[in-house]
């Protein structure tokens, strides 16, 4: 997970210099920067917000309900995997380690963010359509494979790399056409929009809980696979038919992907560095919460699942307020606040012994990690207000980020086998890892704070 899904604040963002918002890691617009030493035009594309050829009415709203449930599936899966990753450990894939098993997770997440920068160049050739429809098949078939798969290496390819593949391709589309329907209230579409990945969350646990026990696993993730078809057959229509925002998405260019000079800038540093370690942890508690519940607390594998909903559900609640309190007092402060919070949380999970302080943690962690999402992209023109390299630079730290939630869970998952006992698990060196890691990454961001006000020259409310 470690690439921004939305907004927060881009109006104010537009207020204050003129410049377009960036929108979530896929929305494009093509820009034109003139080419040192000469008059000649060179297309750029920064990942930044088109101007709109329509502003809000019940068309735009429409797509906005199109792009919510494309963000239930494109995301949902990624977010119900923890009840995948206790399912596999202690019934399915007994013989794997967490570790090994939360592979699977990452390496999906992974190619998601990375394939939704590094197909960009697709969607600059226009391929819009294309890459909507292909994406939505790779991703309901890897879970109709998903479904036959028996051992750890084809959930591997299935679940792991396939599942990501279809996914990288629909994270630019899925949620492009909701920067071009918005400019006045584009903050909130974009908000609502990414409300969708929790809610899928949700939505696919809770299949999972009321299906594992009635049905073969085979058979509750074809429900599931079905269950994504059709909410693709209701999505692509409200997105597509008679949307007249679709045409000319981009001018035919090539993005640029890689500036080698953006490690020069140590603004750009401190925004990677901060995300990379906020991001380390970020997914770990989804990932583990139920096992925890299971084998450390004693809970039975339904009570377990809804801790893991509930976390999903309050992610929501922290994403909107997040965006409120971004628009009104800068994305700086709620940043670094959930930042830190989200760590110290994660540090008193040590101290949790009963399940009603777990349910009490999965609450407050949801709610303050959901804010950990939305907010980054909005500070990035600041961090970098040269939209020659704007677009290029904000791939590169997502994709830096992207490396954090590869190997994330892993680590912690790895740290769960320390010091065991008879149990086989101790999640102390997890739940210190997870901590401290989000922590560091909160204390980066009062630095980028610091920089950006005295390099910028910008109020202390960015």
């Amino acid at each position: 997970m470690g690439a921004p899904e939305s907004l927060s604040g881009d109006d104010k963002l537009e207020s204050k210099d003129n410049s377009p918002a960036v929108s979530d890691a896929g929305d494009t617009e093509k820009a034109v920067a003139a080419i040192d030493g000469g008059d000649a035009k060179q297309p750029v594309t920064p990942l930044t917000a088109p101007a709109p050829e329509i502003d809000g009415g019940a068309r735009a709203w429409l797509q906005v309900l199109g792009s919510f449930i494309t963000f239930t599936n494109l995301w949902g899966f990624t977010f119900a995997f923890g009840s995948f990753q206790t399912y596999y450990e202690l019934t399915y894939l007994p013989d794997q380690s967490a570790s090994t098993i939360s592979w699977i997770g990452t390496v999906s997440t992974f190619f998601l963010i990375v394939g939704g920068v590094l197909s960009g160049p697709f969607f600059d050739r226009g391929y819009f359509r294309s890459m909507l429809f292909t994406g939505a098949a790779i991703e309901t078939f890897s879970v109709f494979m998903m479904s036959l798969s028996g051992s750890y290496y084809q959930l591997f390819l299935t679940q792991g790399l396939l599942m990501g593949l279809g996914n990288g391709l629909l994270y630019v589309p899925g949620i492009a056409l909701v920067g071009r329907s918005f400019k006045k209230h584009r903050s909130i579409a974009m908000a609502i929009t990414t409300c969708g990945a929790p809610t899928g969350g949700v939505i696919y646990t809770l299949i999972f809980e009321q299906l594992i026990d009635r049905m073969s696993f085979g058979w509750t993730v074809r429900v599931m696979g079905f269950v994504m078809l059709g909410s693709y057959c209701i999505a692509f229509p409200l997105l597509l038919f008679g949307a007249k925002n679709i045409g000319n998405l981009s001018s035919g260019t090539k993005r640029k992907l890689f500036d080698p000079k953006a490690f020069n800038d140590l603004l750009f540093c401190w925004y990677t560095f901060a995300n990379f370690f906020l991001f380390l942890g970020y997914m770990v508690p989804f990932i583990f919460m139920a096992s925890y519940g299971q084998q450390v607390l004693g809970m039975s594998r339904s009570m377990a699942l809804y801790v893991i909903m509930i976390a999903q559900a309050s992610s929501i609640i922290g994403r909107l307020v997040a965006g409120a309190a971004a628009a009104r007092i800068g994305v700086m402060i709620p940043w670094i606040t959930c930042g830190v919070a989200s760590g110290v949380l994660c540090i008193a999970w040590i101290g949790v012994h009963s399940d009603g302080a777990f349910i009490a943690y999965a609450a407050l962690y949801g709610c303050f990690s959901g804010a950990l999402i939305p907010l980054p992209p909005s500070v990035f023109p600041i961090v970098c207000p040269d939209p020659k390299v704007l677009g290029a630079r904000l791939g590169m730290a997502q994709g830096i980020g992207s490396i954090a939630s590869l190997i994330g869970s892993p680590i912690a998952g790895g740290l769960v086998t320390i010091n065991a006992g008879k149990s086989g698990t101790n999640y102390l060196g997890l739940q210190l890892f997870t901590g401290l890691t989000m922590i560091l990454g909160g204390c980066n961001l009062v630095v980028l704070w610091i920089l950006l006000v005295k390099r910028r020259g910008v109020g202390k409310l960015i």
